[in-house]
């Protein structure tokens, strides 16, 4: 059935049946990805979420009104108003100017998590699903030994071992979350390193170690963009649990967990003080859930 506008040209370029360029066919494949994503409004809200977490870690000095760090006494524990939009804390600091730069934090964690742990899990996953035997036996014995206990358990056990701060908090939560890429890029291993291009690699002379890296890992990668991404509000969830508990951040820096941690003792008198970075913990890990749901539908493979 003929399309009721005609199309922009790029729009022709992008969608063409025969690109005659790798980056067309690129751009058209990022494009028609981006078409099936947008169809899913719950994905939008996702990433519009995302992108003002972005926002608000980018230009946390510009956006947040008040010192995050220092606050006045005699303003203490002041309930939300025109002056302090979400009320103040028990040191009197503005709770929305320590929300803001607390993203920072947040999107940091997140960050270097999904650098180290990703990066870990795909080597260890295609490894041993590629060589196979004893490597692999070994290799998946050691997944399964940091899959048997819970991440938060696991990760408070790591924490209390290295101490709090933010660094020693990025280790605990990437040293638990590395063993679900694993499996999945195994699976994914094991699926292909008998295809038809593999065989082919091997026939031209490319060694082992070439195909593991130029043939195998990037087949792995959108499974594992997928997982990553729904992984990050468990990640979220878990510094959370590590700043309530005095493992994560180190004070007065703000972080979202250590402010709930601090308003518990007043959560029926002062509501606000821990409600508010509750709130923007539970938005922020939905957002990613919802993101995570519209990057599976883009990136599956049976997608026609």
């Amino acid at each position: 059935m003929a399309s009721s506008s005609p199309r922009a040209p790029w729009v022709l370029w992008l969608l063409s049946d025969s690109p005659a360029s790798r980056l067309q066919a690129r751009l058209g494949r990022f494009y028609s990805g981006w078409l099936v994503f947008i169809r899913n409004p719950l994905a939008v809200i996702g990433l519009a979420i995302f992108l003002c977490l972005v926002i608000l870690a980018t230009f946390a000095p510009w956006i947040a009104p008040h010192d995050p760090l220092f606050g006045t006494l005699s303003e203490r524990l002041l309930p939300p108003s025109a002056s302090h939009w979400l009320g103040t804390d028990q040191q009197g600091r503005d709770i929305w100017s320590r929300i803001v730069f607390g993203s920072r934090t947040t999107l940091m964690i997140i960050f270097l998590v999904a650098i180290t742990a990703a990066p870990v899990g795909l080597l260890i996953g295609t490894t041993a699903g590629f060589v196979g035997g004893i490597v692999e036996a070994a290799l998946m014995r050691l997944t399964d030994a940091f899959l048997a206990f819970p991440k938060l358990i696991l990760a408070l056990a790591f924490a209390a071992a290295l101490g709090a701060g933010l660094e020693n908090a990025v280790l605990a939560i990437a040293l638990t979350a590395w063993p679900p890429y694993a499996r999945i890029a195994r699976a994914e291993t094991l699926a292909v390193r008998r295809t038809d291009f593999v065989a082919a690699a091997r026939m031209c002379g490319s060694s082992p170690l070439r195909i593991l890296i130029g043939q195998i890992m990037p087949m792995c990668i959108p499974s594992l963009v997928v997982r990553v991404s729904l992984d990050m509000a468990g990640v979220i969830l878990i510094a959370a649990g590590l700043g309530f508990l005095g493992l994560g951040v180190a004070p007065p820096q703000p972080e979202w967990g250590a402010m709930v941690s601090e308003g518990r003792s007043q959560i029926l008198a002062q509501w606000w003080v821990c409600t508010y970075p509750g709130i923007a913990i539970c938005i922020v890990s939905l957002g990613f859930n919802l993101l995570g749901d519209g990057l599976r539908d883009v990136l599956d493979p049976k997608r026609s």
